[in-house]
Formats: C-alpha cells, sequence, structure tokens
C-alpha cells in the first residue's frame, strides 16, 4: 500500500511538475503527516524538491546517487528486467555490459545460463562473471572510479576501439522527457556512445524510476537504440512517447 501510493505520487509529479499537499491528502484519503513522510522519502530519493505546500519535480540532476543505494533501490523490477534481456542474449554471443546497478542483475543470469564473450569496464560484473568457464571477459583497463566500481577515461576509451559487439546492453543515469539517454559521469558516457556505435544491437535496461530524470550528460536519442527494457509502473504516456521514436519497449512485471 505505502510503495503504492508513492509509485503513483511518483506517476503524479512527472505529469503535472508540481503538486499540493492538499491534493494529495484528498486524492489517497491521508493525513497532513503521512503526505509530508512521503514526500521528504521521495525527496531523499531523488524524485522531487519539496517546497511550501506541496512538492515540484527534480528533473536536472549534478550528483549520482551512491552506489550501495542504487543496488537495493527498486531491486525487484531490476531482477525482472535482467530476466527479459536474458531472453535476447545467444550462446557465442560477443556483448558490451557498461557499468550499473541493472546491468549487474543482468550479469547474474548469464553467469549460470549462457556461454558468450563480455567486454566490460565494471569490476563488479568482470569478477563475478570470471567465475564461470563458460564466458571469455575481457575488462577494459583505465582509472577505476571511487566506490562505483568501473573503469574509464581514454585508455578505456582506447580498448573499446578495437572491438565490435553483437549486442551492447547498456544502464542509463536517466530518460529526458523529450527522449535523450543521460549519464551522470562524462567519462562513463563517452564510454557507453562508444558502445552503441560498434554493437549490431543496443538494448537500453532502464528501470520507470529512470524516466523524466535529466542527467548532466547526453549519451543518444531513444531512436539511436534499438529496444528498451523496463518495468510496468512506466505511465502509458511514456511509452507511446519511446514508441513514437521507433523504438521497442518491453515492459516486465516484477514479483
Amino acid at each position: 500500500m505505502l510503495q503504492e501510493r508513492r509509485r503513483k505520487i511518483i506517476d503524479l509529479i512527472k505529469e503535472k511538475k508540481v503538486i499540493k499537499v492538499n491534493e494529495l491528502m484528498e486524492m489517497f484519503n491521508i493525513s497532513i503527516e503521512t503526505v509530508r513522510r512521503d514526500l521528504e522519502s521521495l525527496e531523499k530519493e531523488g524524485y522531487l524538491n519539496r517546497v511550501y505546500g506541496g512538492a515540484v519535480l527534480r528533473t536536472s540532476y549534478g550528483t549520482e546517487p551512491d552506489f550501495y543505494k542504487r543496488e537495493v533501490e527498486h531491486l525487484n523490477e531490476k531482477k525482472a528486467i535482467a530476466q527479459a534481456a536474458l531472453e535476447f542474449i545467444q550462446n557465442g554471443d560477443t556483448l558490451f555490459l557498461d557499468v550499473g546497478t541493472t546491468i549487474l542483475e543482468l550479469a547474474k543470469c548469464i553467469k549460470e545460463n549462457r556461454s558468450v564473450t563480455v567486454l566490460t569496464n565494471s569490476l563488479k560484473v568482470s569478477m563475478l562473471l570470471s567465475e564461470s568457464p563458460g564466458i571469455t571477459v575481457i575488462m577494459l583497463g583505465g582509472v577505476v572510479r571511487p566506490n562505483e566500481f568501473s573503469t574509464s577515461g581514454f585508455l578505456a576509451e582506447e580498448n573499446l576501439q578495437r572491438f565490435n559487439a553483437d549486442k551492447a546492453f547498456i544502464g542509463v543515469g536517466g530518460i529526458t522527457p523529450d527522449g535523450w539517454i543521460t549519464d551522470f559521469n562524462i567519462n562513463e558516457a563517452n564510454l557507453r556512445r562508444q558502445m552503441i556505435a560498434n554493437a549490431q544491437n543496443v538494448i537500453a535496461l532502464a528501470d520507470s524510476s529512470k524516466f523524466g530524470v535529466k542527467a548532466m550528460n547526453k549519451i543518444c536519442k531513444c531512436e539511436d537504440i534499438n529496444i528498451l527494457i523496463t518495468d510496468t509502473s512506466a505511465s502509458q504516456k511514456d511509452i507511446e512517447f519511446f514508441e513514437k521514436t521507433g523504438l521497442k519497449v518491453i515492459q516486465c512485471k516484477s514479483e
């Protein structure tokens, strides 16, 4: 009940940009204290900014949320997205896997179910998949990002230039209302662009909390990727917008 209500508040503020406390009290038949707790929680998660009498949509971010916090947020949705993404991977494929918590969930699925070659700049992904004898892991060298368990910079970009892949699976920092895939870190954004350019097919993995989020670095437009896999909490308005660009959208129901 609590999570469902907060998800509806997120959808509402994405649509209206501004929302009033009184409006939420009436809509959900809850007290002012409950509304305030909901808005405080959603502000901490980065969805909105509280203002006098209500809240406004937060659409621009300068910093990325902590990795460990992201790892446990929307976990059921990420697992469902990862399981759906696995269906696009065949034995013998060469894959680009970038960094991020949803990509890490995909790597967990790949580990026990596929024999593939994986090129990645994620330390966590490379360590996980290196335990599987059926998987060849190529780790892209570069400068390690503290607390993000990834490599980036010109060394990683030079490494990546040498390779092509059947499929690139990319995580995203956010998807803007006008259809840009965005990221918080400029160096990782550069790598993602190169993965997209060097792959035959590009599949983006993003739970619906990423919709409406504008991170600093533009990676590509939605029409530059082939498939977006997300959860069923995404609004129909968002899905219709993506599909109009020619993007195939797959929605996954989580447990």
